[in-house]
């Protein structure tokens, strides 16, 4: 993804007055002339280089940052941060004064449209409030960023190694340690997290909105209201499959642990997942495989033996988009890009994808390991890449997604093309199995990263906006979040949590301020491409087993989409590549129908569901 950096506030076309760019004085009564077309065309114009230069200042210093975490490098992007405040506090009024102009050309209405989606967070036009917000957002990515859990001065762990902890152990106790352990970082961020959403609504009232979470859910070509019914949709399309998930893997977690641990009925300890986060819950897939004996789908070991090391990974899934027609990503990027964890630097590991240029300047920010995780997860950044090297010559307005779940559908769009045939085609794989054992293997182990997401993509936001709003208290903050896990995902804490701890903060995109939301959408709109990518290849057969490397009719449909950025609603780009302008959480149901037989079958003796 390109890093959402909480520095931009949204700029808004106000629905109320704005500034008077030219005035008449003629007789009684005195008369103001608004402003005309062409001089919303000019204001478009230098508002473009001018938001460009603040946009490459913000990319260049929080690359910085990001990659070499110090006092320097933080007082740099706040101060980044601040400057690019000051801009758009006064661009907003301005901006505002073309609300009544008719005659617009429709690119620059659209322009001035989009000025309110730029950015995540909105700041007071109070110069001290402004720089205190500015701070704030910096330091609580940098808290994250710096997080560590120290049973003792001489024993301290790092995320990664406590994933690894997360993601391998099967001892209950060690599990609940490193679970708890992470989240000794986030309290400290509690008071300053509630002084920021307090400047972000004050920042938001200011621009014309109730509060920040409105602001985020204006930004999809749909009014707020539209968009929460869209998605409530799209969730109500897939929750059947995921209940079935669920409710397997409950049992199977019973069958490992016990009563004392887990019980067959109700929600799921979150320290037994897998993940950090009960984000993904594909590192449980040694325990849950269903056919064992079937060739292992997991090419790590592959990988290893085959001297992937960092680049060389980069370079495979390059190659894939190239394959279908796509340019090669140019020298720079392999010059200046951070794919492995710099000697005796901090640096934010999270995997991000960036153009500190807006002009082709692309990067990808990874701590790579030699991992099938990693391999997929390199698609997915370059997804982002790729989007940007084909919208890099239009206004810096357009040099976004159609919306942001298209950014983050791309890359796994094309990951669902890692297909058994593909590692072998290029390979890292040496035996596909075509039988409906392994089938049933692989979608086990895509629905344990994919579906299981969806609930955690649609709840995030939901938090935030009714935090924002003010549903859940600032004394709530816990048990709003831990509410809302129980209610889409079935999800309990495995330890009491009180309102001294803040739990949400332990997840990046809290304290790195990146709406959520996008993923979910994402994780929807990645098999609505690859279906229509299928489609364009010639592939017959199930969707499951359909990979697109090589077909340049579908890169030539992919590439159609995404030269467009933003220019368009985002129903015009979905139409470019799929024919339809509907979002669809079909195709995903289609892609796990022979896994939901499966489920249908092994739950059919068991009490599915986690509610009483």
């Amino acid at each position: 993804m390109r890093p959402i950096l909480p520095i931009l506030p949204l700029a808004v076309l106000f629905a109320c007055g704005g500034v008077k760019l030219d005035e008449e004085v003629a007789s009684e009564p005195a008369a103001t002339a608004g402003p005309t077309a062409d001089e919303a065309a000019a204001w478009v114009k230098t508002n473009d280089e001018k938001l460009k230069a603040l946009y490459i200042a913000r990319e260049t210093a929080y690359w910085a940052y990001e990659t070499d975490i110090k006092p320097e490098t933080e007082a740099l992007a706040s101060s980044t941060a601040e400057a690019a405040m000051a801009y758009l506090t006064t661009a907003i009024p301005e901006a505002a004064a073309f609300n009544d102009v008719t005659g617009l050309d429709p690119d620059v209405a659209r322009q001035l449209g989009l000025m309110k989606i730029q950015a995540t967070l909105p700041a007071p036009s109070a110069a001290e409030k402004r720089k205190r917000l500015a701070e704030i957002a910096t330091k609580l990515g940098g808290l994250y960023g710096k997080g560590k859990f120290c049973k003792t001065d001489d024993d301290c762990k790092d995320l990664g190694q406590l994933e690894e902890i997360i993601g391998t152990s099967r001892n209950p106790d060690e599990l609940l340690e490193a679970w708890e352990g992470w989240r000794t970082l986030s309290p400290q961020m509690r008071p300053i997290y509630q002084e920021f959403v307090a400047l972000g609504n004050e920042g938001a009232t200011e621009i014309g909105y109730a509060d920040m979470g409105v602001g985020w859910r204006s930004g999809y070509d749909m009014t707020p209201q539209e968009f929460e019914v869209e998605i409530d949709r799209l969730w109500a399309q897939v929750q059947p499959l995921y209940e079935q998930l669920h409710c397997h893997v409950r049992a199977e977690l019973n069958e490992q642990y016990g009563d004392d641990v887990v019980a067959t009925s109700g929600s799921i300890p979150a320290h037994l997942l897998g993940n950090m986060w009960r984000q993904s819950w594909d590192n449980l897939y040694p325990m849950l495989e269903p056919f064992p004996g079937e060739p292992s789908l997991d090419v790590t070991a592959a990988l290893v033996d085959k001297g992937y090391e960092d680049q060389k990974m980069v370079k495979a899934a390059e190659g894939f988009f190239t394959s279908m027609g796509l340019d090669p990503l140019p020298q720079t990027f392999w010059e200046n890009s951070m794919f492995t964890k710099p000697e005796g630097k901090e640096v934010v590991c999270h995997a991000s994808a960036w153009d500190l240029s807006y002009n082709n300047d692309l990067r990808i920010k990874m701590c790579i390991k030699p991992t099938m995780e990693d391999y997929v997860t390199i698609h997915h950044e370059l997804g982002h890449n790729y989007y940007f090297q084909n919208y890099y010559t239009l206004p810096v307005l357009y040099q976004s997604g159609a919306n942001d779940g298209f950014h983050e559908a791309i890359g796994d769009a094309i990951a669902l093309s890692i297909t058994p045939s593909y590692l072998n085609k290029v390979g890292l794989l040496d035996t596909v199995s075509e039988s409906e054992h392994a089938v049933i293997n692989k979608q086990m182990q895509d629905a344990l990263a994919k579906v299981a997401f969806l609930p955690f993509g649609r709840m995030i936001d939901q938090w935030r906006w009714d935090v924002f709003n003010g549903k859940i208290s600032t004394e709530e903050y816990n048990k709003g979040w831990w509410e809302l896990r129980a209610k889409y995902q079935g999800i309990a804490p495995p330890s009491e949590r009180s309102e001294d701890l803040f739990d949400p903060g332990a997840k990046y995109h809290i304290p790195g301020n990146t709406p959520y939301i996008r993923y979910f959408l994402a994780h929807v709109l990645q098999f609505q491409f690859h279906k229509a990518m299928c489609e364009a290849s010639g592939h017959e057969g199930p969707l499951h087993t359909c990979s697109v490397y090589e077909s340049k009719e579908a890169g030539a449909k992919l590439k159609a989409m995404l030269e467009m950025g933003a220019s368009k609603p985002w129903p015009d780009a979905l139409e470019a590549l799929t024919d339809t302008r509907e979002m669809s959480a079909d195709p995903l149901v289609e892609y796990f129908a022979p896994l939901a037989g499966y489920l249908a079958e092994q739950n059919k003796d068991r009490t599915c569901g986690w509610t009483e």
